[in-house]
This record gives structure tokens, C-alpha cells and sequence, in this order.
């Protein structure tokens, strides 16, 4: 790609993110364009659907998620407080931009969906910290990974779409936390 063109596509991308979570995951591409300096034709060339634009724009904060993920494996405390800390993070992560979250939980299990790489990267993060409650024998045997992902999703789509602050999403991971883990 020449110098021009990345730089035209990473700038694409950046907009697209301060948009998206100024606006929403369905926010106009017209204004991104609009707002990154380039013609409609050119973020089309970049991004062809508004999934793949979305995709990109998704990758940067994907990152996190694994550090997020460590993090709540080293709180100190019992197996309901690493659970409880990785449910923070999952919400935080998933909220950081408006509409991520129903449109990540909507897609976990949707073997064609566009944004299908992240969710499987939410997905693993999630099992991982499960498989470390199961190992120490923390976690009820029925306990799936995709109910858990769409459960705390669920909870993600609220805190996103009603504003809602940590203090009040809380309670309802604790009971998510309470329904997963043994007595």
C-alpha cells in the first residue's frame, strides 16, 4: 500500500473510532469520511462494508482485553473476586464504545459474522478466566462459556444503552458471579 493510502486508511480509522463512540457503531460513514478528510469513494476502497470499518476500528482496543484478563487472575482474593474483576473489565472493555456492546454480544456464536475474530478474542479471554475457577474447582460443572460471554454481555448492552455507572451495573454481576460459581 502506498504511503498516502495507509495514511488516509489509518486516519479512516481513527475517526471512525471517535465517531462510533461519539454516535454509536451505527453512525453515518458519510460523516467519517467527512470528518477524516477523504471522499466517500476512498473509505469505501479501504472498507467496503461498514463491518469491516467497524472491525478495524474494534482492533486497537481488542488489544486490551488479554491485559484485562491478567489483571483479574492476579486480584488478590477468592475465585468471586477474580470473577467479579474479569466482569468489570468485560463490561468496561465492551462499553467503551457506544453500541460495541450489543453488537459484539449479538454476534458471539454467529459463525458468519463480520466481527467474528472479536468475538472469539472476548470468548477466549472469558474461558480462560473460567478455566482457572474450574481448575480450583470454583465453578459449577454446567457452566458454559458462551452463556457466561452473553450473560455479562447483557448486562454490557444495559450499562451501555441506559448510561448506567460501575456502581450500578455491579449488582448484576454478582449475580451472574453467584449463579456460576459453587457454594
Amino acid at each position: 500500500m502506498r504511503a498516502d493510502a495507509q495514511r488516509n486508511r489509518e486516519r479512516i480509522v481513527e475517526v471512525a473510532r471517535q465517531v462510533f463512540k461519539e454516535r454509536g457503531m451505527d453512525a453515518p460513514l458519510d460523516e467519517i469520511a467527512r470528518r477524516a478528510g477523504v471522499g466517500a469513494g476512498t473509505l469505501y476502497r479501504h472498507f467496503p462494508t461498514r463491518e469491516s470499518l467497524q472491525d478495524a476500528a474494534m482492533q486497537a482496543w481488542i488489544g486490551k482485553v488479554q491485559e484485562h484478563v491478567d489483571k483479574a487472575l492476579a486480584s488478590h482474593g477468592g475465585p468471586r473476586d477474580q470473577l467479579l474483576t474479569w466482569f468489570d473489565e468485560y463490561v468496561g472493555l465492551l462499553t467503551q464504545h457506544k453500541g460495541s456492546a450489543a453488537a459484539i454480544t449479538c454476534a458471539l456464536g454467529v459463525t458468519d459474522s463480520p466481527i467474528r475474530s472479536k468475538c472469539q478474542v472476548y470468548a477466549q479471554a472469558n474461558e480462560r478466566v473460567l478455566d482457572a475457577l474450574r481448575a480450583a474447582g470454583a465453578l459449577r460443572d454446567d457452566v458454559d462459556n458462551l452463556s457466561v460471554c452473553r450473560l455479562v454481555g447483557g448486562v454490557a448492552v444495559m450499562a451501555d444503552q441506559a448510561s448506567l455507572d460501575r456502581d450500578a451495573v455491579r449488582p448484576m454481576l454478582e449475580v451472574i458471579a453467584d449463579g456460576v460459581l459453587r457454594d
